[in-house]
């Protein structure tokens, strides 16, 4: 074990260092919270992402972007604090599966490609095999890094080729802030290059993405030291002396530290943008029910169900249908008129697959669907059938994650904005049949990475976290009865379309490809904040939770 003796003191002789940096670099905004020995946040401050959207399914960043509002959200935090030598260690956690391509110097070769970037789609095709499963744990689909580096190796070939360093998140930020080129092996897993039994870079998987061995990060175990930050950029941030680096986690698993998702039988969802469900596995299993991922603690795993467009297409129809926009009171109003409609919507039924999707059935191709619409239904119909279609599909994926591993999810722990909305809240809970607790008012992600941060702190024992508090949400029983019956529909609406995706696609070039006639695919940008990219948006505003 590292002697951590000469970490606890970083400032003037005698001054303990009993305060952690946790930084968030998520979708929209990268977020530095200091945090107390109690648990107790001190100060925290933020930067806004921009995230660009050349062609339709394309999302993209400026990694230097990243380090431009991690740099300035440390520093800003750090200035509020009275003694910056209480900070003992800083630690990152961050949007998954995004990657970067950088030179020798470490300058970006092109623009960062993001998680939910969707313009691989015949390189799943081609490459989304068992094999690939099985070595990394994750059924193909449009998130992992290696179909987008498959797709760069295709069509811009010399990016590749003269890449020094590709690497994730994590690997970026911690060359900025040491010097050092590595990132943790629970982060590089997210890439989808990983052979998770052997907890290293698969030759095999390096191999389809178009890589060599050499362009990718060292790997450093979840809770270990990387490396002080360099004096340059202690100084920068306004730290008086070496503060260790520890290795960190992807946002999803850190805020299930925060919450306490380690817990059997208790799952993390975060219901922001895209809808994420973790639990907590000490075996290594594969199944289309769930992706794997390294664990929330080290050695173990994490098997998540994810809807890459939750709150997302609930913005979605805010914005297009909202009774003036975008802004606050219009989600309001439209969420007032929602509660009012009766459960089911009168016969609308949404499957919100407007980023293609994902669990159980990984289809690139798929798209959303809304079927039921008579003469009655308005704006507000439409809404509540998209909440009550991203619960549908909820459902789903807990049936599904359940008969495979044969351990019941008994309760759930919600963060990211859809966690604000009372009425979403209560038709996860009528449609699951399970107790919600609501703990949206936190940076749970940052709370994990101070955690871990902490217990490296502590002499590296195994991370935890207090009970997280929140509001308890109970099914109603007359409601899951009635919503058990409308399941059953909606579960047959995709199986029913499948075939009819691929042949819309290649008609219209809504894939991000030309269309068949020619025309140029959609070009757009997203919002100035990246709302329209975060998987932490929800109908009531801005998200605590990454991504």
């Amino acid at each position: 074990m590292t002697d951590r003796t000469t970490d606890l003191v970083t400032g003037p002789p005698g001054v303990r260092a009993d305060l952690v940096v946790a930084v968030d670099c998520s979708t929209t905004a990268s977020k530095a919270v200091v945090v107390d020995a109690a648990g107790r946040v001190v100060a925290q401050a933020a930067r806004p992402l921009r995230t660009r959207q050349p062609r339709a399914s394309w999302h993209e960043q400026d990694a230097q972007d990243w380090w431009t509002a991690t740099r300035g959200a440390v520093a800003e935090a750090v200035a509020g604090l009275d003694d910056a030598g209480r900070v003992g260690a800083l630690c990152l956690t961050h949007q998954r599966e995004s990657f970067v391509c950088l030179d020798a110097d470490g300058r970006p070769l092109r623009p960062a490609i993001l998680w939910l970037d969707g313009r691989a789609h015949e390189e799943i095709a081609a490459l989304g095999t068992d094999r690939v499963h099985e070595l990394s744990g994750k059924p193909p689909d449009t998130t992992p890094a290696i179909y987008k580096l498959a797709w760069l190796a295709r069509h811009e070939p010399e990016v590749l080729a003269g890449a020094a360093m590709v690497g994730d998140v994590h690997a970026y930020l911690t060359l900025r802030l040491t010097g050092r080129w590595a990132t943790s092996d629970a982060s590089a897993d997210t890439l989808g290059l990983f052979d998770l039994a052997r907890a290293t870079w698969s030759t095999e998987l390096l191999a389809l993405a178009g890589l060599r061995r050499e362009q990718m990060p060292e790997l450093v175990p979840v809770g270990e030291r990387v490396a002080d930050l360099t004096a340059d950029v202690a100084t920068e941030l306004g730290l008086p002396g070496p503060v260790p680096l520890v290795a960190g986690i992807g946002d999803g698993q850190a805020a299930g530290i925060g919450l306490g998702a380690t817990t059997p039988g208790v799952a993390y969802l975060n219901l922001g943008t895209s809808m994420v469900l973790g639990v907590h596995s000490v075996d290594l299993r594969r199944d289309p029910a769930f992706r794997t991922l390294a664990g929330m603690l080290p050695g173990t795993y994490t098997l998540e169900t994810v809807l890459n467009a939750a709150a997302y297409v609930a913005s979605w129809c805010r914005e297009q249908f909202g009774a003036r926009g975008v802004d606050a009171a219009a989600g309001a109003e439209l969420e007032a008129a929602a509660s009012l409609v009766p459960i089911g919507a009168e016969g609308l039924l949404t499957v919100p697959y407007w980023n293609a999707a994902q669990t159980p059935y990984w289809d690139p191709a798929a798209r959303g669907a809304t079927i039921g619409w008579h003469g009655r239904h308005t704006p507000a119909h439409l809404y509540r059938s998209i909440l009550e279609g991203v619960g549908f599909e909820l459902r789903l994926h807990l049936e599904r994650l359940e008969a495979v591993t044969g351990e019941p999810v008994a309760a759930i722990r919600v963060v990211g904005g859809g966690g604000r909305s009372p009425l979403w809240v209560q038709i996860v809970a009528d449609v699951t049949g399970r107790p919600v607790r609501v703990c949206a008012d936190a940076e749970w992600s940052a709370a994990g990475a101070a955690v871990l941060a902490r217990a490296y702190l502590d002499g590296g024992r195994a991370p935890s976290a207090p009970e997280p508090p929140g509001r308890e949400v109970l099914p109603d029983a007359d409601a899951c009865a009635r919503y058990a019956a409308l399941a059953a529909v909606h579960r047959r609406i995709y199986p029913a379309l499948r075939d009819l995706f691929p042949d819309l696609l290649a008609v219209t070039g809504s894939d991000g490809t030309a269309a068949k006639d020619g025309t140029a695919a959609e070009d757009g940008t997203a919002a100035e904040d990246g709302t329209a990219a975060d998987r932490g948006d929800g109908p009531t505003g801005s998200t605590r939770i990454s991504r």
